[in-house]
């Protein structure tokens, strides 16, 4: 499995293109980039799916474009689903950010398998940032989405937020390999190692109940 990073949007939003065997996924489609399409045609990947780690509208912005100019179908965990098209919780109305509404055409659950090539992503639902936000684990890399970041964690201020539920949500990922690498939806990549020991909100969260 190989990964190719994009920064877009005025928010610096990580749109990640994870491929194998002439096969795509495309997560978090933060703005209109054709230099993503420019990427996939040079690598001659055709793109099996779309996906959203939460349904705030810098990572979904693009949702529509990217289905029509790649034929995929788009992806998000079934409780962030009506995220899609409500500007009041995916936020663009607050930041005045326009999201064309689409629905998705697959609803992700825990422990569900992203296939593509011969790799594969397990979805791990974390939940806390929002009600249906998700990580994707696989051959030792997480794409954390707003769940985890490098030396911070996503906020818990916004409607659906839960800061309980994403105390519980960065617990869970605590028990991944140390040696897991991370790759959040704003900021530099990391590890999970780097994180237990650096991070004040995780290590606030080792030894607790």
């Amino acid at each position: 499995m190989q990964l190719e990073r994009f920064v877009l949007n005025a928010y610096s939003t990580n749109c990640y293109v994870l491929y194998d065997g002439g096969e795509a996924v495309i997560v978090d489609p933060g703005g209109e980039a054709p230099k993503i399409l420019e990427f996939l045609e040079q690598e001659k990947l055709q793109v099996v799916l779309i996906v959203n780690t939460h349904g705030h509208c810098d990572h979904i912005i693009a949702n529509a474009w990217f289905m029509e100019k790649t034929q995929a179908p788009l992806a998000i965990h079934s409780e962030d689903a009506p995220f899609l098209t409500d500007p009041r919780l995916n936020l663009g109305e607050k930041v005045r950010m326009e999201v064309h509404p689409v629905k998705a055409d697959r609803l992700l659950v825990e422990g569900e398998k992203i296939a593509f090539g011969s790799a594969s992503l397990q979805v791990i639902h974390t939940p806390g940032h929002t009600p249906g936000g998700i990580c994707l684990y696989g051959d030792c890399v997480l794409i954390s989405g707003d769940t985890l970041f490098r030396s911070s964690v996503g906020r818990w201020d916004f409607p659906g937020s839960d800061e309980l539920a994403l105390k519980s949500s960065l617990r869970r990922l605590t028990q991944l390999p140390p040696e897991t690498k991370i790759y959040p939806g704003h900021g530099f990549s990391t590890t999970l190692e780097r994180e237990l020991a650096h991070n004040p909100f995780l290590k606030s969260l080792q030894g607790s109940d």
